[in-house]
């Protein structure tokens, strides 16, 4: 059985808070240059370029990709042979709490969702997993919440066909429209049950953006992203909702077995700002 203190996972997440919201991942500013290499609209180019600007002056200068540096959400894998010596949980909202005010980043968390108050730095949102082996993965996503404000949830029929579920996420993006920031990254989940899809949905997010390449079989995973990444990019609302081809850089889908007597659909969309940092202790 390996020991790890819980003060090293307080430290691993103060730099998580540095990387995930100074620094836009490889893949994401992958696919916003292949956006922008393939947009033919003059404006949504230009819009694009300063996405780029933005996302390149706020890693050089270690500054906040975005104003909104969002709800902090943990996923935890931990190891079934590692003990963790301390309180997990309070060192996670420990390194959470230390490393925004540490970079200045904005205290936006509602302790009372009715009452409102005066906001702070924590406590984040933690998902945890128990996975074979001795160590623990730690990943952080900060979770902007003008596109978190456009999440879907939809009970569908178990008999319901598949053009249903697309029209029902495609639908998704248009109710977005320009609110949430594109162009967007969806997550989709589908099955298990409503508050298991809606996380499979976020989860999704985490997933590489992949540029897909081929024909993908219709009626699978790969093949129906392909699809909706299609249409949904027809929409033309475009970057920042003023046209053009660039309205998702993907769509991402993690599924679950569920019920016999239903078949659940989650839409989680991020801005283009999609951020998140890995560590392993």
């Amino acid at each position: 059985m390996r020991k790890l203190k819980a003060v090293k996972i307080t430290q691993a997440i103060v730099e998580l808070v540095k990387r995930a919201n100074f620094s836009l991942r490889k893949d994401v500013l992958f696919a916003l240059r292949k956006a922008y290499g393939f947009e033919k609209n003059r404006r949504a180019k230009t819009i694009l370029k300063a996405i780029l600007d933005n996302a390149a002056y706020a890693q050089k200068e270690n500054l906040a990709i975005c104003q909104d540096t969002g709800m902090p959400v943990v996923f935890v894998q931990l190891g079934q042979d590692l003990k963790i010596s301390g309180n997990l949980k309070a060192a996670i909202n420990s390194g959470i709490e230390s490393g925004y005010k540490k970079y200045s980043l904005r205290n936006s968390i509602c302790k009372d969702p009715l009452l409102r108050g005066k906001s702070g730095f924590s406590p984040c949102i933690i998902h945890m997993d128990i996975v074979s082996g001795n160590k623990i993965t730690l990943t952080l996503l900060p979770k902007g919440f003008g596109c978190e404000n456009k999440s879907q949830l939809k009970m569908f029929k178990p008999t319901s066909s598949l053009e249903e579920i697309k029209s029902f996420i495609i639908d998704a993006v248009k109710s977005a429209g320009a609110d949430a920031c594109p162009p967007y990254v969806i997550g989709v989940g589908i099955g298990g049950s409503a508050d298991y899809a809606s996380l499979l949905a976020k989860k999704a997010l985490l997933k590489k953006i992949k540029l897909q390449r081929g024909l993908s079989p219709k009626g699978t995973v790969p093949g129906l992203e392909r699809e909706l990444l299609f249409e949904i990019n027809n929409l033309n609302i475009g970057p920042l909702g003023l046209g053009g081809r660039a309205t998702a850089l993907a769509v991402n889908i993690q599924t679950y077995p569920t019920h016999i007597a239903g078949l659940p659909v989650a839409v989680n969309i991020s801005c283009h700002a999609l951020r998140s940092a890995e560590i392993v202790l």
